[in-house]
């Protein structure tokens, strides 16, 4: 309990030695003992300090890591001289190679948060509130300044702080977490938000939707996506979310209902994010589409493929069209015209999946570049945490494999990885039973 609690500073370590000694006089101690911040530990450390020091520390507390410009700004002070000479405490710890250097001792935080109302100079609720309101525009502009050179990283880094300070803190002024969360969503790259988990689970404000909204669309990777589909109904039964981000809870629940072959509910979703025509409509006429194609409506899909472009991914769509009356030479040529469009715009996450299907469609037709193909696929998919195309690349290995021994044995055991993501029926069934024996060989002739 020491250790955990000291985060390792020596402070901490040296109360908590004395107050072991002192009650070891009268009794046994006991963990419980030791679960608490020392009020000493905090006026000890801003003793040292002056005012705009402690108010920085005060600032900066709210932020997990931070840079002199983040500190000074959170702090609402127009100098740095405060931030840097803070920096060059002990109670502020430095990593050159991280994106943010300095963050504050964890011990320090802790006593900033259970011990701050014992110090002459603590702020009041209203204090703490604008100094996070502060740090939030602060992390948006940096974010924002950075719109010309654009940094994946940083991105992520500041929707993981801002989204904490705006939820925990209730603000209301979401501004670029907007911008932000269509950015992150954008190219399906699904790098963890790591939010605290909530103690609530139905969102009582904006900020709260929001970050839940994230939160659900980035875990939809690692949970089933009926529990995908829940949590964003309840996000958007809520009724928090700005009208953009309602569209986007709407959009990726019809995507959660597709993978649960729940086909009319992801049809119903889709359809109110084309009519509205916002930033996610074409997206949503390519769910139409894809919809259509499950449906046997080949016409109909084919029809939507013009009219997709780039933000539609037009060539993945006419690739699965083709694939699926066997034209591989045709798939072959959509996906690689996706793939090279996907490189063009930096799109890493949409490279991986045309790649995956162009593994797939030469699976069937040339086995022995279908390997070189897969080969690459996973490595394109590494570190995008993408489930479902990293499931559908272990079917292209096993139709790659199809004829040696161990075949049923490994698709039953993909099978039943695919059941417990939730993306089971129909979109890899169907190939899995192939393997398994059954016939699926109909095919349905496009129009001319």
């Amino acid at each position: 309990m020491i250790t955990a609690r000291s985060h390792g500073l020596p402070l901490h370590l040296d109360l908590a030695a004395s107050r072991f000694l002192e009650i070891r006089r009268t009794r046994e101690p006991q963990p419980s003992d030791f679960d608490h911040t020392f009020p000493a530990l905090l006026a000890r450390a801003l003793s040292d300090l002056t005012a705009d020091e402690r108010h920085v520390l005060r600032s900066v507390s709210l932020l997990d890591a931070f840079d002199l410009d983040l500190a000074t700004r959170a702090a609402g002070l127009t100098q740095q001289a405060p931030a840097r000479r803070l920096t060059e405490r002990p109670i502020v710890t430095e990593n050159p190679y991280a994106l943010w250097p300095y963050h504050l001792h964890g011990a320090i935080c802790s006593a900033l948060t259970e011990a701050d109302d014992h110090t002459d100079d603590r702020w009041t609720p209203a204090d703490w509130h604008q100094a996070a309101t502060r740090a939030l525009a602060a992390l948006g502009d940096q974010w924002t300044n950075a719109a010309l050179a654009p940094s994946r990283m940083l991105l992520v880094a500041c929707l993981r702080q801002g989204l904490r300070l705006a939820r925990d803190h209730r603000l209301t002024g979401l501004g670029w977490l907007i911008e932000a969360a269509f950015v992150y969503t954008d190219d399906s790259v699904w790098e963890p938000l790591a939010l605290p988990t909530h103690t609530d689970p139905i969102p009582d404000t904006p900020a709260d939707a929001v970050a839940e909204l994230l939160t659900a669309i980035a875990r939809r990777q690692h949970e089933h996506r009926q529990r995908t589909a829940d949590r964003l109904t309840a996000v958007l039964d809520a009724g928090l979310l700005p009208a953009e981000l309602t569209e986007m809870a709407l959009y990726y629940r019809a995507k959660a209902h597709k993978d649960l072959s729940q086909n009319d509910a992801a049809r119903t979703g889709m359809q109110q994010v084309a009519d509205a025509d916002g930033r996610l409509a074409r997206k949503a006429r390519r769910g139409l589409a894809n919809l259509a194609r499950l449906a046997g409506d080949f016409p109909t899909a084919l029809a939507t493929v013009p009219t997709l472009g780039w933000k539609g991914r037009h060539h993945r769509v006419l690739g699965d069209i083709h694939w699926a009356h066997a034209d591989t030479a045709q798939a072959v040529n959509a996906f690689e015209a996706g793939r090279a469009e996907a490189e063009q715009h930096g799109a890493v996450g949409e490279r991986a999946m045309t790649q995956v299907r162009l593994a797939l469609a030469l699976s069937f037709a040339d086995p022995s570049r279908a390997g070189d193909e897969l080969a690459l696929a996973h490595q394109l998919l590494d570190g995008l945490d993408q489930r479902s195309n990293t499931l559908l690349a272990q079917v292209v290995a096993l139709i790659k494999d199809a004829g040696t021994d161990g075949i049923p044995d490994r698709a039953q055991g993909l099978h039943t990885e695919i059941e417990a993501a939730g993306l089971e029926p129909p979109r890899v069934r169907w190939r899995l039973d192939f393997m398994k024996g059954s016939s699926h060989g109909t095919t349905f002739p496009l129009p001319a």
